[in-house]
């Protein structure tokens, strides 16, 4: 978090239309140096200017348009929705319809991605309801999460990554014998 005096310092570098470095530019648009490169990278951002040892610098244009690209992202915007979004802004011929289109689509998604979590949700608390939480071995969890096709014993003895042989370092399940699931999901 900046002090009070390094905000004030990039308010008023901002002001004055002064360039700003890449760290200036972040704290003033609530954008990671990171992302700021991404979106260069991407196109959503033009190339920074560059100073002649090769330091990006940011201007006050800048600083604008990545505190829109902040706040669409925030809102769920993807980042073609962006795009979308930044080329309507700079045209002063658009027809706001095209923008409420997309703003409409986007609530769309997240109206379905919270009825998703709340399922999501509803089924973990009854999943848990249902668990004893004590010292027995049996967890209707577990047996929601393989199936429902029992425990495998090849499962039962500990491994370097944990009970499901999944190294969380790689991400990619290690091959074990497993009840067809895996076969079952490659269907669909």
């Amino acid at each position: 978090m900046e002090s009070g005096w390094q905000w004030a310092y990039i308010l008023v570098q901002e002001s004055k239309g002064e360039r700003m470095n890449i760290g200036d530019a972040a704290r003033a648009s609530g954008v990671s140096a990171k992302m700021i490169r991404y979106y260069e990278t991407i196109g959503l951002i033009p190339p920074a200017s560059r100073s002649g040892s090769g330091y990006r610098y940011y201007g006050d244009n800048d600083v604008h348009r990545l505190r829109f690209i902040r706040r669409a992202r925030d809102l769920g915007f993807t980042v073609e929705q962006m795009a979308d979004l930044l080329a309507l802004w700079g045209d002063r011929s658009r027809a706001s319809a095209e923008v409420k289109k997309i703003a409409l689509g986007q609530v769309a998604i997240l109206e379905r991605k919270a009825e998703e979590l709340k399922a999501m949700s509803r089924t973990l608390k009854h999943l848990a309801a249902h668990c004893h939480g004590d010292a027995r071995p049996d967890c209707p969890i577990l047996d929601d999460l393989s199936g429902g096709g029992g425990k495998p014993e090849t499962l039962a003895e500990p491994t370097r990554f944990g009970r499901a042989g999944i190294d969380p370092l790689q991400g990619a399940q290690r091959s074990r014998p497993h009840s067809g699931i895996e076969a079952e999901r490659s269907d669909r």
